[in-house]
């Protein structure tokens, strides 16, 4: 019985995972401006990516390879945020005229704005 109730549970993380998944890659070709397609891709990195290796590692129960998994989970938690970050960054004081995709609050678009 217990065996059942873990693997519904997991197939439930996993599906839940899939399904967010799904939804960011939708946006990464639905989106036109670059950062929106950023947020989506983010999306799908940090949410989708948990919830599916929450589902392997709720199907594995504990083993080494569960603590790997968090290992991966804890890695791609630290890394990818600060990474979607430095990107967007870079696009906006990059970008020709990023205010026409979307509202703006920066500095850099302040400083942008005295020059011309």
């Amino acid at each position: 019985m217990a065996e059942w109730i873990r693997t519904v549970f997991a197939a439930g993380l996993i599906l839940s995972g899939l399904v967010v998944v799904l939804t960011a890659a939708a946006g990464l070709f639905r989106f036109r401006y670059v950062l929106n397609r950023m947020h989506a891709a983010a999306l799908m990195d940090t949410l989708g990516i948990l919830l599916i290796l929450l589902g392997v590692i709720a199907a594995r129960g504990a083993a080494a390879v569960s603590l790997k998994f968090l290992l991966v989970i804890v890695t791609l938690w630290l890394t990818s945020p600060v990474a979607s970050h430095l990107i967007a960054k870079l696009e906006i004081t990059s970008g020709e005229h990023p205010e026409r995709q979307m509202k703006l609050e920066d500095d850099h678009m302040v400083e942008r704005e005295k020059e011309e």
